[in-house]
């Protein structure tokens, strides 16, 4: 599948030219290098009564890009209706539907759940009403390396020197070899 990008406000003018010299949407598509799908969604979702008309389209994508940013839209008194659903312990889901069969409010659980989250790191409790609280995240200090390490391992460099003459019963070294594509693995203990 290929990487969707959205099309540039340049992109419009030029389908917009493309389209005025009477090419159909899929050799405009070809002209552009997008696919066909890409001009056919754009004419049909930034129209209106007067067709398509590039500057237009380009506005209609920022109004729907800035309604995507919700959560920044919401008043504190909006917020605070969140809150107090929230805090009858509604799933963040339950929250969302309520508020939008009252009327009151349109806001998807996702900008919700970021909200609570937000909450979280200001020092509120708001989290703790959530009905699953996600799993504690492992922080690794500084980019070092925890697996496989063996706790109070002795280095090799630290062992005794008898060890090195190899003339006593009793004393150990192993080692592990891990097969190509982690297929496999062997340990040596000598």
């Amino acid at each position: 599948m290929k990487k969707y990008k959205q099309l540039t406000s340049g992109q419009r003018y030029q389908i917009y030219g493309l389209k005025q010299a009477g090419l159909n949407q899929t050799r405009i598509a070809q002209k552009m290098g997008v696919d066909k799908s890409t001009i056919s969604r754009e004419f049909r979702r930034n129209k209106d009564q007067r067709g398509w008309r590039p500057k237009q389209a380009q506005l209609l994508r920022d109004e729907r890009k800035q309604a995507c940013i919700n959560d920044k839209q919401f008043s504190s008194d909006s917020w605070a209706e969140v809150e107090r659903l929230i805090r009858e312990d509604l799933s963040l889901e339950q929250a969302a539907s309520q508020l939008e069969l009252e009327g009151e409010l349109q806001i998807s659980h996702e900008a919700i759940y970021r909200h609570v989250y937000a909450d979280k790191r200001d020092g509120s409790d708001l989290y703790q009403h959530l009905r699953c609280q996600k799993p504690r995240r492992k922080r690794y200090a500084s980019g070092q390396e925890r697996r496989g390490i063996i706790k109070n391992r002795v280095s090799i460099d630290e062992r005794p020197a008898i060890v090195d003459q190899k003339t006593r019963m009793g004393d150990w070294e192993g080692d592990t070899v891990i097969g190509k594509n982690h297929k496999g693995g062997l340990v040596t203990l000598a």
